[in-house]
């Protein structure tokens, strides 16, 4: 059963990986044995959370990049194949929510949501897909949310990047998955981030928030790292174009 969940000898990138939610699936597959390598904008974080990986026994390397440059991604492709050959797992973690209005949000705001949270998922995964596909094995993550399937004030822009994310997994699913690359998504309930903090920054709107779940409270970034490692495991090779929501069954009520 253990071998089911054995990421040993395989190498994954997660977007996102300075914090948050990135950060905790990263430190979730090298617990599981997979060289990681993290990818974000800010050098000196990702450095840290790398050293951080190393120093508990895990191999880890860091590529600084904005992920939403498309003319980037071919550079960006062959720095994450650097440090320990060509990835066989992606995890898309990066996004952004500018929390703006339908009424007020802008035509530039509304692009760069949909580069990052949309677009790049699917660039970049076609940067890393003939590698997989030669090695007859691959693994897409792509993350989904709860705005996936409702919506939330001021989330117009980020709710249909998030929604198309859902459909971007089914579709890479269907163009890539008899050749052995399974992609799933994970939509998380709410969890403490940057791009949450405000939320929690209140208690009453974190308690509320955690009664609308069925279990009663907010999410833990540990209660990412199961699902991460089952999706990126042989765990998983019977499943793929599936968004698994993580969120204390919030969508359930």
């Amino acid at each position: 059963m253990a071998s089911l969940f054995d990421l040993t000898g395989k190498v994954a990138v997660v977007t996102g990986a300075g914090s948050g939610i990135g950060r905790a699936i990263a430190f979730a597959l090298a617990d599981a044995g997979a060289a990681v390598v993290l990818v974000a904008r800010r050098a000196g974080t990702l450095e840290s959370a790398a050293g951080e990986i190393e120093a508990r026994g895990g191999r880890a390397a860091s590529v600084a990049a904005d992920v939403a440059d498309a003319s980037g991604l071919p550079r960006l492709a062959a720095a994450a194949a650097a440090p320990f050959g060509a990835p066989g797992i992606l995890v898309n973690a990066a996004g952004m929510n500018p929390r703006e209005s339908a009424d007020t949000i802008t035509a530039q705001a509304w692009e760069s949501t949909i580069a990052l949270n949309l677009s790049a998922p699917f660039f970049l995964a076609r940067e890393f897909v003939p590698a997989m596909r030669r090695h007859g094995w691959g693994r897409i993550i792509n993350l989904a949310s709860l705005q996936s399937q409702r919506a939330f004030p001021d989330g117009i822009a980020y709710g249909a990047s998030k929604g198309g994310v859902c459909q971007l997994t089914r579709a890479m699913a269907e163009a890539w998955s008899s050749q052995g690359i399974n992609c799933n998504a994970i939509a998380p309930g709410f969890f403490r981030t940057a791009l949450t903090a405000q939320l929690f920054d209140d208690p009453a709107v974190a308690q509320r928030l955690a009664a609308q779940t069925a279990i009663g409270r907010n999410g833990r970034l540990e209660d990412l790292h199961g699902i991460a490692v089952f999706l990126a495991a042989p765990a998983s090779d019977y499943i793929t174009g599936q968004t698994i929501f993580v969120d204390g069954g919030f969508t359930a009520k």
